[in-house]
């Protein structure tokens, strides 16, 4: 935990920030992989973490934004308990060093609840994103299941964004310590597994496994494939193959949940082919010119479409594209080799406050969701502040049914070489990742670097 002051400034915020009624946290439950006492990994709420800092299941808090009251809900363990995990402190002991003094039997939460309502007192809650909790809100507040979600607090919502946007100096020590010291070292280890002859498998089996032994566990479902051009591909099964590259997204997640999140392309067998290369400095540019561009005050959507404007103009050199790069990219051509955003915020989730909605954490009055192909999947459009800390992450993709749809229908004639496209069928998709926190004039890449240029990468391959 950090020091129980930070804990303490951030619930008074909070409650400056909501202004009135009773705002209120409820912390994650185990939940049962196949049977009752087999459970999933226990993961907390990451908004619980960030005010009450405590890392243990069947909590919750409740802070009064009128009167200052803050109550801890829990309990303590029962001597079966300590029986199956050991002697544990108090739950007392716990909440004071999240500077709560006043704690209560979790069974005194719903009496509590219902006393706050019976008064005309509004109750603020989050989004729900499990089914149990939503349940819970719903019993709380009298409502129909389906009226949960656009009953959660807009203040609340807001508030809860505007801190958690900006990171202290608690939170970039335990972002860059978590990059350095495991998500960096798991990439060194990774590498070396990345051989013709190997499994997709075995890579990130060792990234995990790294991050196992430094007391840490993943941030996220490991993406470990020799099929790149799949975003989101979970399948570990194939064996590596010579000329093949192996693209992987991976990031710790520190003791304290706070995220990382790097993405590399190997080329398999130690050597970029001059197509894959003349790709993969087209991403590479993308990604160091977006990083010189993120300063506060700058859109990010506008650094989105720096990364795509390079994106497009590498491509046009490589007779991929054509035309005007400002026409090209403006209707929308680009994202048939880079269909996605360039990056998100990052903190205690990966995604991070995706939960509460993401047009909260990335979209303001300022800046509204493109309706457009690939840039409405942007995540970060506003307007960038000190200390926050984003993904920039480029990639250029050839996915052969978007190829042959868009082909088909003759879309982009104009700005679209489909001829040339055809000699990168299989090719896959390449794409890299850092994570930079704005600073007061520019921003820095968090962390000790993890090796991305062409020559260090097919070095360190050899090694």
């Amino acid at each position: 935990m950090f020091p129980a002051e930070v804990y303490i400034q951030r619930r008074k915020r909070l409650r400056e920030l909501v202004g009135k009624g009773v705002i209120l946290f409820l912390g994650n439950k185990e939940v049962a992989m196949n049977y009752a006492a087999n459970n999933y990994p226990f993961r907390q709420d990451s908004s619980f973490l960030y005010y009450f800092g405590l890392d243990m299941p069947g909590l919750a808090g409740m802070i009064d934004c009128e009167i200052g009251g803050e109550t801890l809900y829990g309990s303590d363990p029962t001597l079966e308990d300590i029986i199956w995990v050991g002697k544990q402190e108090s739950l007392h002991e716990k909440a004071l060093k999240a500077g709560i003094s006043l704690v209560k039997p979790l069974e005194r939460l719903d009496g509590d609840v219902f006393r706050v309502i019976a008064h005309n007192r509004k109750v603020h809650y989050l989004p729900p994103y499990r089914e149990q909790r939503r349940l819970q809100l719903a019993y709380y507040d009298n409502l129909k299941y389906e009226e949960v979600d656009k009953n959660a607090s807009e203040e609340l919502i807001r508030a809860v964004v505007d801190q958690r946007s900006e990171k202290d100096s608690h939170e970039l020590k335990e972002m860059e310590e978590t990059m350095t010291q495991v998500t960096r070292e798991a990439y060194a280890a990774a590498m070396k597994r990345i051989m013709p002859g190997s499994y997709e498998y075995q890579v990130a089996g060792t990234l995990e496994g790294v991050a196992l032994e430094k007391h840490c566990r993943m941030a996220y479902p490991i993406i470990c494939t020799v099929n790149g051009q799949i975003l989101h591909n979970h399948y570990y099964g194939n064996e590596l193959k010579k000329g093949q590259l192996l693209l992987i997204d991976a990031g710790a997640e520190s003791n304290m949940r706070y995220a990382t999140d790097i993405t590399r392309t190997y080329p398999v067998g130690g050597k970029f082919n001059h197509q894959q290369k003349e790709i993969y400095s087209v991403v590479l540019n993308a990604q160091q010119e977006a990083i010189k561009a993120i300063k506060p005050g700058k859109p990010y959507m506008e650094i989105h479409q720096l990364a795509a404007k390079t994106i497009a103009t590498g491509l046009k050199e490589l007779g991929l594209m054509k035309g005007d790069i400002d026409d090209a990219v403006a209707h929308g051509a680009h994202a048939l080799f880079f269909p996605h955003g360039l990056g998100h915020m990052l903190g205690l989730d990966v995604h991070d406050m995706e939960d509460v909605g993401e047009n909260y954490i990335g979209y303001d009055e300022e800046f509204k969701r493109s309706e457009q192909f690939g840039t409405a999947y942007l995540r970060m459009a506003r307007r960038l502040k000190e200390n926050f800390v984003l993904t920039v992450e480029p990639g250029i993709y050839f996915i052969d049914a978007l190829i042959e749809k868009w082909h088909s229908e003759g879309r982009y004639r104009d700005f679209i070489d489909y001829r040339n496209i055809s000699k990168y069928k299989g090719f896959g998709g390449i794409r890299i990742e850092d994570n930079v926190v704005v600073t007061a004039k520019g921003s820095r890449v968090l962390g000790k670097p993890i090796a991305k240029d062409i020559t260090e990468l097919e070095q360190l391959l050899k090694a």
